[in-house]
């Protein structure tokens, strides 16, 4: 039954990802980006993360969403930075949040036909991990003028998706862009690998939690390090509450 119901949600995945992302890419040399992001490409993700509740009965729950508009209607600038567990995250945010988002993402993505050709149609911050500085140069550049214009930016401090219940190498990329655009970093716990673990094309029924924390603010003269192990901390001790099970050892 399991695998029946994870072939139906891909199954509803690829019939519907052609003719809407090719509606997309056509529309965004058309409209403004706004129209394109919420009429079309948000609209998609929502099917997608109806999809795995309906037909792959992984339920969610959010809390802490408040943290996000707090920070957002003071005014600042800000960074998302998730624990990446699954491809469910990558879906779920833009679907749930009411504010247009760019994820910081690999390039070669945008060659996958259909969907990588409408994220790069998003407005996104795609990178070339192997040009090492240059990379980093387009991210910020990009990143800046992409807060400006009122997006959220969404990074994946550990770079790669990580197993339930362990922990990779937190990179500073994140706080090095807060720190040099004045932004602040909105943490998130996700706990999504007991529903769709890593490199699985299987769902496992269940709840994927996502916690949402404060607002993180840069101090003056803070190097990116210390203040990405303050956004670590606050991640992996949430993780330990929203899916303890996976941390009992």
């Amino acid at each position: 039954m399991r695998a029946l119901r994870s072939v139906l949600v891909f199954l509803i995945m690829a019939t519907t990802v052609v003719p809407l992302a090719s509606i997309l890419v056509v529309s965004s040399f058309l409209m403004p980006y706004r129209v394109t992001y919420f009429w079309i490409g948000r609209p998609w993700l929502q099917l997608a993360i109806f999809a795995v509740k309906w037909a792959g009965g992984v339920r969610t729950r959010v809390t802490g969403y408040e943290n996000l508009t707090q920070a957002a209607d003071a005014g600042h600038r800000v960074i998302i930075c998730s624990k990446h567990q699954s491809t469910l995250e990558t879906f779920f945010f833009p679907s749930v949040m009411n504010h247009p988002v760019a994820y910081v993402y690999k390039k070669e993505l945008n060659l996958v036909p259909f969907f990588g050709w409408a994220i790069g149609r998003l407005h996104m911050v795609p990178i070339d991990r192997s040009a090492k500085g240059d990379a980093w140069r387009r991210v910020a550049s990009i990143g800046a003028r992409l807060m400006d214009e009122g997006k959220w930016i969404i990074m994946f401090p550990e770079a790669t998706r990580s197993a339930r219940g362990q922990q990779r190498l937190y990179k500073s990329g994140a706080a090095r862009l807060a720190l040099e655009t004045n932004a602040v970093i909105v943490p998130i716990a996700a706990a999504t690998g007991r529903c769709w673990p890593a490199k699985s094309w299987t769902f496992v029924p269940g709840r994927a939690d996502f916690s949402i924390g404060p607002a993180i603010v840069p101090h003056s003269g803070e190097d990116p390090i210390a203040l990405m192990s303050r956004v670590e901390k606050w991640i992996e001790d949430e993780m330990r509450v929203i899916d303890a099970d996976a941390y009992i050892d």
